[in-house]
């Protein structure tokens, strides 16, 4: 076996095209473009973007060294502070049986509320990633209202449906509920949620004259055992929570994106 510099280390350095390595440590240093949705970069979403829109094939395992650190000298975002006034820059029920899988003529929905999504903008623009040069944010924010996000995940296919809405009350979820089940008409229908969105009475009602449609309830004090919080989970992190909004309707279209 050849030795840590042998021929056998300079082939699997040497293995990935030098074009694929730039790519790469040039994308860690860009911000995401605005249509992927996503207000910065992970192993994951960068190699899932080089497949699909420029046919270069990286596992997030290539991807990782060159994301956290590495020769592209990548580094946490840093901050925007201004010296005001100066114009100057620096730095039904609960489930009492196990809730069943997907099959032919069933369908097993995910479904949950994301309550007040703020938009919340800096108070200086932020200044994007460049080379040699990590983005920088202000530490002052201004709230520019919120959203509620109604989303259900098909648990067969992983396909979210998801809404917005001003207001969190009993005919805005039943709207949803509506529209969810929809698509799956002349299907037994089995919807994960907890009991607080149920409780408006137009909601019973409902489900009494949808014999088709069965509630399952989580836990009190148990609602990330739903499945669609995992996704709440991953839209936070990814697109919600280090974007910058200066409005509710681009906080709402980053979320559809």
């Amino acid at each position: 076996m050849a030795g840590p510099g042998g021929k056998e280390a300079r082939w699997r350095k040497e293995q990935m095209p030098p074009q694929t390595r730039g790519r790469v440590i040039a994308l860690t240093r860009m911000t995401p473009p605005p249509e992927s949705g996503l207000s910065h970069w992970s192993t994951r979403t960068l190699a899932d973007h080089l497949k699909r829109r420029e046919s270069i094939r990286v596992s997030f395992h290539y991807v990782a060294p060159y994301l956290a650190g590495g020769e592209s000298e990548a580094a946490p975002v840093g901050h925007l502070q201004t010296v005001e006034g100066t114009g100057v820059r620096g730095e039904g029920r609960r489930c009492r049986r196990p809730v069943p899988g997907s099959a032919r003529g069933r369908c097993l929905l995910s479904v949950d509320e994301k309550m007040r999504v703020q938009a919340l903008d800096r108070t200086r623009s932020v200044l994007p990633v460049a080379f040699a040069a990590t983005e920088k944010r202000a530490h002052e924010y201004v709230g520019h209202g919120a959203t509620n996000l109604f989303a259900a995940l098909n648990v067969a296919t992983g396909e979210v449906l998801g809404e917005c809405e001003p207001n969190r009350n009993g005919a805005n979820f039943l709207a949803f509920l509506k529209k969810t089940v929809k698509p799956h008409a002349g299907k037994e229908i089995h919807i994960v949620l907890d009991n607080l969105s149920t409780h408006p009475p137009d909601v019973k009602a409902w489900l009494e004259k949808n014999s088709h449609v069965h509630f399952h309830f989580t836990p009190v004090g148990s609602s990330w055992l739903n499945r669609i919080e995992i996704w709440f989970g991953i839209i936070t992190r990814q697109s919600v929570r280090c974007g910058t909004f200066p409005g509710v309707h681009v906080l709402i279209n980053q979320i559809r994106d």
